[in-house]
């Protein structure tokens, strides 16, 4: 199989973004940017990536689309929301950081995530580091934001973790972000990373691919 076919495949059976998942149509727009950051809270614990996704759509059901909302929301009403998707163990916990999360938010970067790009000047690595001062957020998370956000911020491009490209590697693609980039249309560098991240956690990834 060449390297074509082969990312159309990866791209086709693991290409959903996570924010896609949860239903955030993500845009450079302080909301939908914001939605991202809860929902990489989320993800920032040892938990199934479908409860982390279905827990960010119940938090926006809930109303809680940006940091005022989530900010002015009460204790019990992000436990609630994260208890109506299984999100339990650490719900209670991480409702409290969400709600620290979104102080941070309002009161460091007014309550627009553009400021912290801006703040970093676009550098991936400075990005990462100020997203590590949202409670909650770890290396894992502040790559986890990063690879989505890449989508629209084009400042971060090409942004390829190191579990996408080991996994790269496993398959015999480049392992590199540039040349990872060159795989993909500009602007889908975000959904091949967020396919070779899926197929490393899917363990077979490989035979299913060969497969079609």
């Amino acid at each position: 199989m060449d390297t074509q076919e082969l990312t159309r495949r990866l791209l086709d059976r693991y290409g959903r973004t996570y924010a896609d998942e949860a239903g955030i149509t993500l845009r450079d727009q302080p909301a939908p940017l914001y939605q991202l950051l809860v929902l990489t809270v989320l993800c920032s614990i040892r938990i199934k990536a479908e409860i982390a996704t279905a827990a960010a759509r119940e938090l926006r059901a809930a109303g809680l689309r940006t940091p005022r909302a989530m900010a002015g929301s009460g204790w019990q009403q992000r436990v609630d929301a994260l208890g109506r998707a299984h999100y339990v163990r650490y719900d209670e916990s991480t409702a409290t950081a969400l709600g620290e999360g979104a102080d941070l938010v309002l009161e460091r970067w007014r309550g627009d995530l553009r400021r912290l790009r801006e703040e970093a000047g676009g550098d991936p690595a400075a990005v990462r580091e100020l997203l590590q001062e949202v409670p909650r957020i770890g290396p894992v998370g502040a790559q986890i934001f990063c690879r989505e956000v890449q989508q629209v911020w084009p400042q971060l491009r090409p942004y390829f973790d190191d579990r996408a490209r080991e996994t790269a590697a496993g398959l015999g693609l480049p392992h590199t972000p540039a040349g990872l980039a060159v795989l993909v249309p500009d602007g889908e560098s975000a959904r091949l990373a967020v396919a070779l991240v899926r197929a490393g956690l899917a363990g077979d990834a490989a035979e299913r691919l060969r497969e079609g």
